[in-house]
């Protein structure tokens, strides 16, 4: 080690322990006995953390990376580890992803002490999330329902349901499972009745260009299927100019080499659901990039003629 390599993440539980599990696979891949000196963490609180309302109306998901990009270019830190479903599709210039690691389970997992699944329900049920694009996917499937808008870390949204303030709720099932939780879930909700956020499940080692120091470090760490199937969908994504604003979903699954990518937009009140697969027999980053873009692109065009 030339000297320590600075690790910066916001301050949840769940961020800590993503940053930490950067901290562990760098520490045992580079054969450090001193993994706190060596890869030392520091924290920060993002414009995200501190708002209340909704994202859309501030600015959407760029909230939850702004500070520690500020920090990367600064030099404060070398790194920044993120959950890739946070990260805007296009970086600032002299920024880039230096790893990603594998995948967690993508799916997202709904939670309720009352009942046992979605068709399980009652009319009127109060369901508390943040995410458009839950509430899109759910009204698409049950009308019925109301929402309420709940915001905060794993820990504050399910004090705030046990509070009675919802009937039910909605977490990635991934950060439920990287906190130790998986038996929260009520129900694993599979990919055909609500495609999960894009890059949901994927962690990201943000660098700046020029830091071959912290490039070095982190690159052995990437796992290259997820980094082709989130290439995918965030790719997706950027075709549809999404953002917090906008419920967008998608999914790429690798097989074999092979890449499927499931992708769809709704409108806010889930009346109106447009959906595209799309496969690809060689699934390199070039070619995941522009499947996304295509599929993206004829959404989009679809949309307007509807």
């Amino acid at each position: 080690m030339q000297r320590p390599l600075k690790i910066g993440t916001r301050g949840s539980p769940l961020a800590l322990f993503q940053a930490r599990l950067v901290q562990s696979l760098l520490s045992k891949r580079h054969y450090s006995v001193a993994p706190e000196r060596d890869f030392p963490i520091i924290t920060f609180t993002t414009s995200g953390d501190k708002l209340k309302g909704e994202l859309a109306e501030f600015g959407g998901k760029g909230l939850f990376t702004k500070e520690l990009e500020v920090a990367l270019k600064q030099g404060e830190i070398d790194v920044a580890v993120h959950s890739m479903k946070d990260v805007p599709t296009v970086l600032q210039t002299g920024h880039k992803i230096g790893a990603v690691l594998e995948r967690e389970d993508p799916r997202d997992a709904l939670i309720s002490s009352k009942y046992a699944s979605i068709k399980d329900l009652p009319e009127g049920a109060i369901v508390g999330t943040a995410s458009l694009r839950r509430r899109a996917q759910l009204a698409s499937i049950r009308p019925d329902v109301r929402f309420t808008l709940l915001r905060g870390n794993v820990g504050t949204r399910l004090q705030k349901l046990n509070a009675g303030e919802c009937d039910a709720t909605f977490l990635a099932f991934a950060g439920l499972k990287r906190l130790g939780q998986p038996g929260v879930a009520t129900q694993i909700i599979e990919a055909s009745d609500m495609l999960s956020a894009p890059a949901q499940g994927a962690i990201g080692i943000e660098l700046m260009d020029h830091n071959n120091f912290a490039a070095e470090l982190v690159g052995p760490l990437n796992h290259s299927d997820t980094l082709v199937a989130i290439t995918a969908e965030r790719a997706f994504l950027r075709a549809l100019d999404g953002s917090c604003r906008t419920p967008i979903a998608a999914l790429a699954r690798l097989s074999n080499g092979h890449l499927k990518l499931s992708g769809e937009q709704l409108s806010e009140d889930g009346r109106w659901r447009w959906r595209k697969d799309g496969f690809i027999h060689k699934a390199t980053l070039e070619n995941a990039a522009r499947l996304g873009l295509e599929m993206g692109r004829a959404i989009k065009k679809e949309m307007t003629y509807t």
